[in-house]
């Protein structure tokens, strides 16, 4: 998954420069921001908006702007082709410009659609005039007002449907520490992550992740320090389960386990652990132990023979096991982590 954060004119050059920052550390790859926002009043949008796009050029992140024809006058563009001399890469269109002025911008810029509202016909129309429709992404709206959001499932269809189609998809989950007015409820793109915060908002990159989606962006100014740390590791394939590990098996905490790609609905397997059993002076023998609650962790004894070392997490509730040894326990508050790590993800013992 790639991440991405959201800048606005109005939270000021200060408050984006210490964003920018954090999201330099966390990896980030793409910052949204709107230049047709009603209450931004007052602000010289060609400096604000030269002025945003230095900032990601230096963090090596590329600024997507949201744009409308009133836009380009505010800017002093004569047209969609001129923000290129601006910085701007990626340019998002919703209402106000054509198929033909769509496919013009598309040569110099990267345009990127509303996924929520472009239909079948519009992409037909764009491949029919010979659009090179590498140069476009889609991305869903964001939704400032309650109870107006997508559910999680139709945004999987129209990403199942815009992938098979070539696109990339884009989507947004709500901030947990800085909220953009002026309703100040979040700019989730799912209705159900509205209100999200610290783990949660991680688990919502999660899920529109599993819905197919290539780049989730924070649609809110900022979110809080736990979060940035979750957003660093998701960028890097990975989630932290903070466990209790007994003494003996402290080596399993050391480096990332991998889930293998054929995941099991039943556990986590680690790719890395096959290799312990090899260890010198390293015996796996079977230790008495109960059933197998959702968390818990184990590692094949010798029973298991050539499984011997095998690091499993239970995903669920699991009946007892003579040839696991368990060996830990998954923090309570991270379980909600144990369904999405699958298919080849990365996971850490801390």
């Amino acid at each position: 998954m790639k991440t991405g954060i959201s800048l606005y004119l109005s939270s000021g050059y200060d408050a984006n420069t210490e964003v920018v920052e954090k999201a330099r550390r966390a990896g980030v790859s793409f910052a949204f921001t709107s230049l047709q926002i009603p209450e931004e009043t007052g602000i010289d949008h060609g400096l604000e908006c030269r002025r945003l796009v230095g900032l990601c050029h230096e963090a090596g992140i590329e600024l997507i702007a949201d744009v409308s024809p009133r836009t380009l006058d505010l800017l002093g563009c004569s047209s969609l082709s001129d923000l290129t001399e601006a910085g701007i890469g990626y340019v998002r269109l919703d209402f106000g410009f054509d198929a033909a002025q769509t496919i013009e911008a598309s040569k110099s810029l990267h345009v990127v659609f509303n996924a929520s509202t472009m239909g079948d016909d519009d992409i037909a129309s764009w491949r029919a005039a010979g659009a090179d429709l590498t140069r476009f992404t889609a991305c869903h709206n964001y939704y400032p007002k309650p109870l107006t959001g997508l559910s999680l499932a139709s945004v999987a269809r129209t990403n199942a449907r815009l992938k098979a189609a070539g696109f990339q998809t884009m989507a947004f989950v709500p901030g947990d520490a800085s909220l953009r007015g002026p309703l100040h409820e979040g700019l989730p793109t799912v209705e159900a992550h509205r209100g999200c915060a610290g783990d949660g908002v991680a688990l919502a990159m999660l899920e529109l992740a599993e819905a197919s989606t290539d780049v989730v962006l924070v649609g809110d100014p900022d979110v809080g320090e736990g979060t940035w740390e979750r957003i660093c590791d998701l960028d890097r394939g990975i989630v932290r389960l903070r466990a209790r590990v007994d003494d003996a098996y402290g080596f399993v905490r050391e480096g990332t386990h991998h889930d293998r790609p054929d995941s099991s609905d039943y556990v986590i397997r680690s790719q890395e652990s096959r290799g312990y059993a090899q260890l010198p002076k390293r015996t796996f023998e079977a230790t008495p132990y109960g059933d197998r609650p959702r968390g818990s962790i184990s590692v094949g004894n010798e029973g298991f023979l050539r499984y011997a070392g095998e690091l499993e997490i239970a995903r669920q509730d699991l009946p007892h096991e003579d040839r696991v040894n368990i060996i830990g326990q998954v923090a309570d508050e991270d379980l909600a982590f144990l369904d999405h790590i699958r298919s080849g993800m990365g996971f850490m013992l801390v």
